[in-house]
């Protein structure tokens, strides 16, 4: 039984990823205070409605354990969580800043971890 759902998780993680390298995907989202930052949860939030989007899967479940400072050039490191267990990690890099305005770009890893025992 653990088997059978293997595959179809390992393959949700290989959809994520293939289609985050090789479509991309990008986010823009409007902070409303003066500093602009993206809050770890709706960054989390972006991220996985971004990915679900471009993969045509559920919306995956996604952690960032920080906000993402509204600065060109930085990045964020976030996790997907598959039903499984494994994880994969996800790169959210600010590309522009226009005023509130954060666009970053998404990038999941090639290779994902498998579920700890």
């Amino acid at each position: 039984m653990t088997t059978a759902r293997l595959p179809v998780a390992t393959w949700s993680l290989s959809a994520v990823a293939a289609c985050a390298l090789l479509v991309g995907c990008s986010a823009s989202v409007d902070v409303g205070n003066s500093e602009p930052k993206l809050s770890s949860d709706k960054l989390a939030t972006t991220v996985s409605e971004k990915l679900a989007a471009t993969t045509g899967q559920p919306k995956p479940d996604i952690t960032c354990p920080e906000d993402l400072a509204g600065k060109v050039g930085t990045t964020t490191r976030c996790t997907l969580t598959a039903k499984d267990g494994s994880t994969l990690g996800v790169s959210a890099t600010v590309t522009s800043v226009e005023g509130k305005k954060i666009n970053f770009d998404i990038k999941a890893d090639e290779t994902a971890s498998p579920a700890a025992n």
